[in-house]
């Protein structure tokens, strides 16, 4: 059986103010460029019309533009998607959501219909048509941010059955920095909020929890043997030994989701997009953000019945003397003076 990193010995901690300093910069970037431009939410959110349109000849943006304005749709979207024959038309402005409420095809016709008159039936095809009403949008939207919500509650509440409260608090901030990093990048790569990037957000949370907890777990395993060690240690032992588990499911669900990426097409490409960024960053945070939080509090309330969280000074001072041999030195005692 092929093993990899078996064995290894990597001090992972030691980087962490590094790792700390990279991921403060790139949220900083990312949360700032949401304080000058909000969220790009998807229709889903936020209630409109979606035109998918294939031309047979690469067509003028602005051209598209000027004729779906013309129709009375109000400052439209228009992206390209996928090859330069490929765009979408979104209508979200206030007064075309209030139209669409109306009837789904309304202002995806007038679209359609604009269109026409300006580059002839034949010169493009309606590959898809999405209409969503300002209600629907508004419950859509406060649904996902219900889901999220019960997600970090579920957590605590997992954790705190399954570990005790300091490794909990330490997953659930290392789970925040997950949801304020994927929120940069969202941002960072102008992806659109929809409900499928939701269910990739939720599906990225689970999966970094799943891998802070598996090194949560052997950390407890080595607790539980009391080894004379520190703290500090005995997360780079746990660390090195999930090792190759870790780098083993994380290297085949990478290739997974880079094939989605890659071949699966633009509707799917933003999903994908998700999860390959969260493989990352979930890793991370399991070894750079956890760990260092769950030093950081135990050394602010050590546990006192436990000698496996002794610094390694403090650990020193209590060890019996020994000899030149490195063999334990009896008490003093327990000498008992010899008769002549």
């Amino acid at each position: 059986m092929l093993r990899i990193f078996h064995d290894t010995h990597y001090d992972f901690i030691r980087w962490w103010k590094t790792a700390v300093i990279i991921t403060a910069i790139f949220v900083i970037a990312g949360v700032g460029s949401l304080l000058i431009k909000g969220i790009n939410y998807s229709i889903d959110f936020t209630g409109g019309t979606l035109v998918q349109l294939e031309f047979k000849q690469p067509p003028n943006v602005a051209d598209i533009r000027a004729a779906v304005e013309g129709s009375g749709v109000k400052n439209p979207e228009v992206q390209q998607f996928g090859s330069n024959r490929e765009f979408t038309v979104r209508a979200q402005d206030h007064r075309d959501v209030s139209a669409q409420s109306a009837g789904a095809a309304s202002v995806a016709e007038e679209i359609k219909s604009a269109l026409t008159a300006r580059f002839g039936p034949d010169a493009f095809t309606v590959k898809r048509t999405e209409g969503v009403g300002p209600r629907v949008g508004s419950e859509l939207r406060r649904g996902a941010a219900i889901a999220l919500g019960i997600s970090f509650l579920v957590t605590l509440v997992y954790l705190a059955f399954r570990f005790e409260w300091r490794f909990g608090v330490a997953a659930t901030i290392a789970t925040g920095h997950d949801v304020l990093t994927t929120l940069a990048f969202l941002k960072i790569m102008h992806l659109e909020v929809s409900l499928t990037v939701i269910a990739a957000i939720l599906t990225v949370l689970g999966y970094s929890l799943n891998d802070t907890i598996i090194i949560f777990d052997r950390v407890r395993e080595d607790l539980k043997k009391k080894r004379n060690e520190s703290l500090y240690d005995t997360l780079n032992r746990s660390i090195n030994e999930t090792l190759p588990r870790s780098v083993m499911t994380h290297a085949t669900t990478f290739l997974a989701t880079l094939a989605l990426l890659l071949f699966a097409g633009e509707v799917i490409r933003p999903f994908a997009w998700v999860m390959v960024f969260g493989i990352v960053t979930g890793t991370f945070s399991s070894i750079y953000i956890a760990g260092p939080v769950l030093l950081w509090i135990e050394r602010k309330w050590p546990r006192h019945a436990s000698t496996a969280h002794i610094a390694p000074a403090a650990a020193e001072k209590q060890r019996p003397p020994r000899d030149a041999r490195g063999r334990a030195a009896p008490a003093a005692a327990s000498v008992a003076p010899t008769k002549r």
